[in-house]
């Protein structure tokens, strides 16, 4: 698992924010399009790309795109 394709999965979850404002570093609970919506939406692309179970506690704790990486990468 790279952390590119996985800043590609996550930007790919919004549909009005460009994926170039998303990176490693960004705090996705602050960008505009951030909702419980996606988070359901980011925690099913877990499940069906990385077979991983993302549950709202890892999202809650995660601040950066990276750190939802890393917590992916370390279940998977």
């Amino acid at each position: 698992m790279e952390l590119k394709d996985f800043i590609e999965n996550f930007a790919a979850q919004f549909d009005d924010t460009d994926a170039s404002e998303i990176k490693a570093d960004t705090v996705f609970k602050e960008l505009d399009e951030w909702s419980s919506l996606i988070a359901l939406s980011v925690i099913a692309m877990a499940d069906e790309e990385y077979d991983v179970t993302l549950k709202g506690d890892d999202i809650r704790n995660a601040n950066t795109v990276e750190d939802l990486y890393n917590t992916v990468k370390s279940k998977a």
